[in-house]
């Protein structure tokens, strides 16, 4: 009957155990094969010295020499990929938000079919990621797709077919997609955050004489910012390292207008069989989102202090 009495005696071993499963999974799925990544950064893993990748040489910090070189052909091209990121996240996330803000707006009050569109709104986000890339790949398919077809012959915005997954437009192609994909998570979010807000503000405000803009701006959006503030930087951080909506959409070798850095460093490590060249570029994108991360945190507590 007392068996185990030594852990009642001592309850922190009872949540050290409890976790430990959780905390051996993410040793071997994260923890693990990230230290792999930066030890090959160190080395000059390629084609040639892939069948003895532990013996692979040592070359210390060129790797990332090479890919911080904006001289080099190497180095250039990982800046561009980088500023085509910050540009393709920058547009998703603050349409997303927009959208979603909106959304959550016109869905939390009372109307005939309001769970319709609730459930409309929350589609994008419950297909999977590579299903939607696909999708709107064949939606901007150049002679069939349905978006020419609709901007080409049913409304005549525009006089030819563009190609809209090679060349420059593929940069608006991937853009349109991921806002679709991603706007329903800060629309979820915000829709949350909306439940949160005692309705007797509102009402104290109309008694005060407050406007609907005045509403929105004192109470709605401080109410909302705690969690808004934390699905912009979750949809910031996965719009940034998404890898499956434009390798569905744009495959292995996309225009350089679409050249976004997980795509780069795809080309570089599984293409070009650079593997050390592309651990390097995949270290500094980690230290950049960490970099991010830290930033954000930073803004929102200052903000949190200058409230108070």
């Amino acid at each position: 009957m007392h068996k185990y009495s030594w852990l009642e005696k001592k309850p922190n071993l009872i949540v050290l155990w409890m976790l430990l499963p959780a905390l051996v999974l993410e040793l071997l799925i994260h923890i693990l094969p990230m230290l792999v990544g930066l030890y090959i950064s160190f080395t000059h893993l390629t084609t040639f010295t892939l069948h003895d990748w532990l013996h692979a040489p040592f070359i210390g910090l060129e790797n990332y020499k090479v890919g911080l070189n904006p001289s080099n052909p190497l180095g250039a091209a990982f800046f561009w990929s980088f500023f085509i990121s910050l540009a393709y996240t920058a547009i998703t996330v603050i349409a997303s938000t927009l959208l979603g803000l909106g959304g959550a707006l016109l869905v939390n009050h009372h109307f005939p079919g309001r769970a319709v569109f609730r459930t409309i709104f929350l589609l994008p986000y419950a297909m999977p990621v590579f299903v939607v890339g696909i999708v709107w790949r064949f939606m901007f398919m150049r002679d069939w797709g349905l978006v020419n077809q609709l901007l080409v012959n049913a409304f005549h915005v525009i006089a030819s077919k563009p190609f809209w997954l090679i060349g420059p437009h593929a940069f608006i192609a991937i853009v349109i997609a991921s806002i679709w994909r991603n706007w329903p998570f800060l629309f979820l979010i915000s829709l949350a955050g909306l439940q949160t807000i005692p309705p007797d503000q509102y009402e104290a405000a109309e008694v005060d004489g407050a406007n609907t803009l005045m509403k929105f701006r004192h109470i709605t959006l401080p109410g909302l910012r705690p969690v808004i503030s934390i699905g912009i930087l979750l949809s910031f951080l996965w719009t940034f390292n998404d890898f499956t909506l434009p390798f569905s959409m744009l495959g292995e070798n996309p225009s350089p207008s679409a050249d976004v850095l997980t795509l780069h460093i795809y080309s570089n490590s599984f293409q070009d069989w650079n593997f050390g060249t592309g651990a390097a570029m995949s270290v500094l994108m980690m230290m950049a989102l960490g970099l991010i991360i830290l930033l954000f945190n930073r803004m929102f507590r200052l903000g949190r202090r200058n409230e108070l």
